[in-house]
Parts: structure tokens; sequence; C-alpha cells
């Protein structure tokens, strides 16, 4: 199973800076995936793959004019490029439009990033006293509550039986779902 975490950033000045420039390296990376995959395209009639496009790349990273890559991770033009392709591909086995190049100001500022940890270690929530403690609560809360609902318990005609909700038994399921919004809320906290 593949879990997922949606992360709020707040970033200062700088930071929001530094994210829109890695953002505009990915859009310049995409674009120039297209524009050689068109090039070549028109010249050769020869889909060129990835890892070809990386090549060109990293050889256009030494000149002094695109030495300015280097200021930037290799993975956000890695996935950018790779991106590209997977468009263009999809354009000829005729899954998707052609691919247009990504502007300024219509394009979702947006890149990859696979390498954004410092090394440092958090500690498990769920074996902190305030949550084992509120787990345990809920336990006992559930317990109470299934003892109450076995109490009221009322068999019909047919054999089959039916619960009788009684103001205590909405009570304790109102306590149960408030501790589980509670549980989960420090949780979500914990991990933003």
């Amino acid at each position: 199973m593949i879990k997922t975490y949606k992360v709020m950033l707040l970033p200062n000045n700088k930071q929001r800076t530094k994210l829109f420039e890695c953002a505009s390296v990915a859009r310049w990376a995409y674009n120039f995936a297209l524009a050689t995959e068109q090039e070549n395209y028109k010249n050769c009639s020869k889909f060129l793959s990835d890892c070809e496009l990386r090549k060109r790349l990293t050889e256009l990273k030494k000149t002094k004019e695109y030495s300015w890559l280097n200021d930037y991770s290799n993975n956000i033009t890695k996935q950018a490029i790779k991106d590209a392709c997977i468009a263009y591909k999809n354009f000829f086995e005729g899954r998707a439009n052609f691919p247009k190049f990504k502007s300024k100001k219509k394009s979702k500022p947006s890149f990859y990033q696979d390498t954004i940890s410092t090394g440092q270690k958090y500690k498990n929530i769920n074996k902190t006293s305030k949550v084992k403690k509120l787990e345990k609560r809920q336990k006992r809360l559930q317990k109470k509550l299934s003892k109450k609902y076995e109490l009221n318990k009322i068999q019909m005609d047919g054999g089959e039986f039916r619960y009788r909700k009684t103001n205590n038994i909405k009570k304790l399921e109102f306590l149960v779902l408030k501790m589980r919004r509670r549980l989960k809320n420090i949780r979500h906290n914990y991990i933003h």
C-alpha cells in the first residue's frame, strides 16, 4: 500500500523565490525537451528517449550560457524531461492531444523533488503518553457502549434481535465520536 501525505508549506520570501525559480527551471526543461523532440522528428522522423534528452541537457550544462542550471537539483530537470517524453509518446499512441509548451502565465508552477530530507528524525506520535491515554479512554468508552447495546437488546417475533437506543447510548456514541475526532486531529496536526 502506498501512503501519501499532503504537506502545507509556509515559506518565507527567500524560500518562496527559490520555489518559483525551481518551478521555472522545470518549465524550461519541459519546453526544451518538447522543442528538441519536435526538431528531431522533423529531421529524422524519430522519437528521442528521455535518457538521450538528459544526455543533451548535461552537455548544455557544461557550456557557459547554461551553467545556471547547475544551481538547481538535477531531479527537477530529469522529471520535467520525463514528463515531456511521456506527453509526446501519448500523442503518437493516440491517447492525448499534441503537447503544448508551458508558459509563465498559464501553466501551474510545479516541480518534482525527491531529495526535500534534512536528516531530521521525528518521534512516533502514536507512542506519546497523551495519545496512549486518549486511546485507552476511547477503548473504555467503546466497551461501555457495547455493554449498553447488549443490555438493551430486544428479541423480535422472527427470532432476530434489535437494539433500542436510549439517551445514554446516544451520549456514549457522541463521546466515542468526539474521542475519535480528537485523536484524528492530533495525528493530522502532527503530520503537518
